[in-house]
């Protein structure tokens, strides 16, 4: 390619090196559109993750539960009109999935679920001495669980174990109760009580979690909400989080239970997300627009620039389709000079955001990087839009007649 382009590129460059500031310029330019392209989408990125990571950490991707209770009441039509029933809803109680341990083993065979996780939740009280805290109480196969939040990664004192009699409390629940490690608290939920030894202590990165949660047995949470053999909840993990709302729609069609994914859950979220997807792509078209319109701004005034040296090549047997590769080339050359500038700007930048800008515990916001793969997609682009701006100004320079450009 370099040898068929061998006239073409050394034509361009001399046309570049002659026109140095404009040049330095317009590569400067197209580098600053790049590095503002590369590090709103690296900063987008990591701040997406981060809240997903967030937010997830401590829930399933996909949570299958018992249908709600409700209740049908006749209504009292007028006279002539006919009866409708009234569809109510009940005072809802914890209800086991039925047959849950049969759908288990299904779920897991799935190819889009990493883990399945039984679980039984009900609210309680936690005792300890005249102390007393509203809880939401847990009970899972510890196993099982970490797979769904990975909660011994969250323990910050002790160590994570869930024995007969023993459980996992809160970091915040264990400073409102004064408890550490090994001490005992008191679990009462309506008439039934039990003892518990704290095994551990975790932060599951949301306050209000940390001030409810404890975390027992499935065995001991099934005895203490009343549902003994029953599961509440089936928690899944997925091995791709935005596969979560197909895969609940299907399962809710192919089985009677009410299936919740995360995005259900926190719909609000991800209307953010989606907003900021939409914001940053606008903000990427709007600079590649000023790249283009910057590039072929450059090129049309090099054009008039270069008219006599234009006609001058064509007078000696340059074809029309060589002086327009010349100026194809040239938006080519300025675009990957520009690029590779731009993603070497935006890796300052990203270091620079990193190391000094921290939070209140004097650690970064939240982890940045400019992956590879977005960092070469971004130049190719770049330099696609350097080739599409010097369409315009390629294609009036090749309409020049050589003896009306000599003679200006």
């Amino acid at each position: 390619m370099l040898s068929w382009l061998g006239f073409e590129r050394r034509v361009a460059m001399r046309f570049l090196r002659e026109g140095r500031m404009q040049t330095l310029l317009i590569v400067v330019g197209v580098a600053a559109g790049v590095a503002v392209v590369a590090y709103i989408s690296a900063l987008i990125t990591g701040l997406q993750s981060n809240t997903l990571e967030k937010t997830l950490g401590a829930q399933a991707h996909v949570t299958v539960s018992a249908q709600d209770d409700v209740v049908v009441a006749p209504g009292r039509p007028a006279s002539g009109a006919t009866t409708l029933a009234q569809t109510q809803p009940r005072a809802q109680r914890p209800r086991s999935i039925p047959s849950w341990a049969a759908l288990v083993p299904v779920l897991e065979a799935m190819p889009e679920v990493a883990a399945v996780s039984p679980m039984v939740a009900g609210a309680g009280l936690a005792l300890r001495g005249e102390a007393s805290k509203s809880i939401a109480l847990v009970g899972v196969d510890l196993d099982r669980y970490d797979r769904i939040v990975h909660l011994r990664s969250k323990v910050v004192e002790g160590v994570a174990r869930l024995g007969p009699g023993e459980g996992i409390i809160g970091r915040d629940l264990a400073i409102d109760l004064g408890v550490r490690v090994g001490d005992r608290v008191s679990i009462v939920t309506g008439n039934v009580g039990d003892s518990l030894r704290v095994t551990a202590l975790v932060d599951l990165g949301v306050r209000e979690l940390n001030r409810r949660t404890v975390i027992v047995p499935l065995r001991a949470a099934q005895s203490l909400i009343g549902l003994p053999g029953g599961a509440t909840n089936l928690d899944l993990a997925l091995v791709d989080v935005w596969a979560a709302q197909r895969l609940a729609d299907d399962l809710a069609q192919r089985y009677p239970y009410k299936v919740e994914s995360w995005q259900q859950a926190n719909a609000q979220l991800v209307s953010a997300l989606n907003a900021q997807s939409v914001s940053t792509g606008l903000i990427r078209g709007v600079v590649m627009v000023v790249v283009i319109l910057g590039i072929a701004s450059v090129l049309v005034v090099s054009v008039v620039q270069k008219r006599r040296e234009i006609g001058i090549l064509r007078a000696m047997g340059a074809t029309r389709g060589q002086i327009l590769r010349v100026f194809l080339l040239q938006g080519a050359i300025v675009g990957a000079l520009g690029s590779m500038l731009g993603v070497l700007l935006a890796v300052l930048l990203i270091w620079a955001f990193t190391s000094f800008v921290r939070g209140s515990d004097g650690l970064p916001l939240f982890s940045i990087t400019l992956a590879p793969a977005l960092a070469l997609r971004i130049a190719a682009v770049a330099t696609l839009c350097g080739v599409l701006a010097a369409v315009a100004p390629a294609r009036r320079a090749a309409a020049l007649d050589p003896a009306q450009a000599i003679r200006m």
